[in-house]
């Protein structure tokens, strides 16, 4: 099993690229303070992300998001796409104010995830010229070069953004508040700290009475709070099932489950399976 550290790493301007091939990944484990899509222009090796592993080859497309920590194991020598950007770019280049709210949240939301980002197919017949565009531009140096990889990125960010906002709850859409975004961003991000999730907290967080928070949850994305946090725990176990060879009983501890057996019991009501026999299942050997 592949284990990522806690290293951080600044991006100083709101916009960057860099075109490489390495035989070795040198940067050790690490997270960002910038989103950071990564394109695997050539080349074999395994992508490590939040303790899961997922073998990558050309044509995968991954973003990491400031939330994730991350590493590569380069088997094949790799052409990597770094496409480096942070919020002030998102906010200076794109959309209106609402829409970048919404571009974020989706973005973020891709937290935790292994794997390539695109799962929509079409989707990724169209990235994959948009990627070379971005290499012939930045390798040649040509007249306006800078404004047409911009254009090319946004594009690029979009359609990033669509595949991710595909598994969202089709609750969560461009009429949703800010402040529901909010606090579902807020959840995202302490998942993994229970005492932080309850509702208690989360009302005094965001200075609303806790009866108050429960009904406009519900009003915006049409389940209790309960139910979208267990729901979304069970997404990060199957991922963990499926992605990394942690242990059940390590798993029911990373996501604050009192123990494995209320775990096990959560899980086989959703899926009529304990997690050892879905991971048994469904788990595919690369």
């Amino acid at each position: 099993m592949y284990i990522c550290g806690v290293k951080k790493i600044n991006l100083y301007q709101p916009f960057e690229i860099i075109y490489q091939e390495l035989t070795e990944y040198s940067v050790e484990e690490h997270q960002h303070s910038f989103f950071e899509l990564v394109s695997i222009v050539s080349g074999t090796g395994i992508q490590c992300i939040n303790n899961n592993v997922f073998k990558y080859h050309a044509g995968h497309l991954f973003l990491i998001t400031p939330s994730d920590y991350h590493s590569f194991d380069i088997h094949e020598s790799t052409q990597f796409m770094f496409i480096r950007f942070n919020d002030i770019y998102i906010k200076s280049n794109m959309l209106d104010t609402k829409e970048i709210k919404q571009l974020e949240f989706i973005l973020n939301n891709a937290n935790h995830q292994p794997g390539c980002i695109l799962r929509n197919k079409s989707d990724k017949g169209l990235v994959k010229p948009l990627i070379e565009a971005i290499i012939r531009e930045h390798i040649n140096r040509d007249l306006y070069d800078a404004e047409l990889i911009r254009q090319i990125v946004n594009t690029l960010i979009i359609i990033v953004a669509r595949n991710i906002a595909k598994l969202l709850p089709d609750t969560i859409n461009t009429s949703t508040e800010t402040k529901a975004l909010d606090i579902l961003q807020y959840i995202q991000n302490y998942i993994y700290e229970s005492d932080k999730i309850k509702s208690e907290v989360i009302a005094k967080h965001f200075d609303i009475s806790e009866s108050y928070l429960g009904r406009y949850f519900k009003k915006h994305t049409n389940e209790t709070m309960q139910q979208y946090i267990i729901n979304y725990k069970l997404k990060l176990i199957e991922s963990r099932l499926l992605h990394s060879n942690m242990r059940i009983g390590e798993i029911a501890l990373e996501l604050g489950f009192s123990d494995e057996s209320h775990m096990n019991k959560i899980f086989k009501k959703q899926h009529a399976v304990s997690p050892s026999e879905y991971r048994k299942k469904h788990k595919i050997v690369r």
